[in-house]
């Protein structure tokens, strides 16, 4: 995460819905055992029943914002996901920042972190729900939530029955991140919007690249600012909406 920076302004995580669990296969992607990162070779469990781990947690952001994770799916940090070396994917753990005993729950979809020391990346929502965003780590404890197959939701934790939907403005999608870049460049120079990125997924074999601004809480503002957008120039841009929890933005 060098160099790796959180939202513009402030973020208020509190009203971001925990993961909620669920039963799911193990991903075609992101599970290959062993694999190596720089000269390091990880083994993904075999069985990860009763998975507890302690250490120490770091956070991902605006870096990886819109990448693609370890199992093909769009990174958002503004959602409740975690990177793991080892537990297969996907999974669901409870962790506990050791420090406030602040608990969240989150989905594992992604690999890393592989700094020494390191047990868990959390997204930058989940760091925030934590409270150690701003100082970087926290030590914390992981636990694995035990799901059967064709169980829905039998975890009874602090988890919400609903995501929240919040508004993205897509500006506009390229298939060559060189424009997309462009247009990134040509909207920050534009006042009062919240964050400006690319969110880039594998659409039919080919790789497509959206510009998008967001989020916003509520559709007021999103159209605010997409009239704006508009009065200069960008006369494609559109409001969106995801649930804030989504695993794809």
């Amino acid at each position: 995460m060098e160099h790796d920076v959180g939202p513009k302004g402030v973020f208020d995580a509190s009203d971001v819905p925990d993961a909620i669990p669920v039963w799911e296969p193990i991903s075609r992607q992101g599970n290959k055992s062993p694999y190596v990162v720089r000269g390091v070779k990880y083994h993904i469990a075999d069985t990860a029943k009763g998975f507890v781990e302690e250490g120490y947690a770091s956070w991902y952001g605006l870096k990886f914002h819109g990448e693609l994770t370890s199992n093909g799916e769009i990174y958002n940090m503004y959602a409740m996901s975690a990177a793991h070396k080892n537990l297969p994917i996907p999974s669901y753990v409870k962790v506990t920042n050791l420090e406030n005993n602040k608990q969240i729950i989150v989905r594992v979809n992604d690999r890393g972190p592989f700094h020494k020391g390191r047990v868990i990346d959390l997204s930058y929502a989940a760091a925030t729900k934590l409270g150690y965003a701003k100082k970087g780590t926290a030590r914390v404890k992981v636990e694995l939530i035990q799901l059967e197959p064709g169980s829905l939701n039998t975890y009874s934790g602090n988890e919400s029955p609903q995501d929240q939907v919040v508004h993205f403005i897509q500006v506009a999608a390229f298939s060559l991140k060189q424009s997309a870049e462009k247009v990134l460049h040509q909207l920050e120079g534009v006042e009062n919007l919240p964050e400006v990125f690319i969110g880039s997924d594998a659409v039919g074999g080919a790789v497509i690249h959206r510009v998008r601004v967001g989020p916003f809480t509520n559709e007021s503002d999103a159209i605010a600012s997409l009239k704006l957008l508009k009065n200069r120039g960008f006369s494609g841009a559109q409001v969106i909406q995801r649930a804030l929890s989504a695993r794809n933005i």
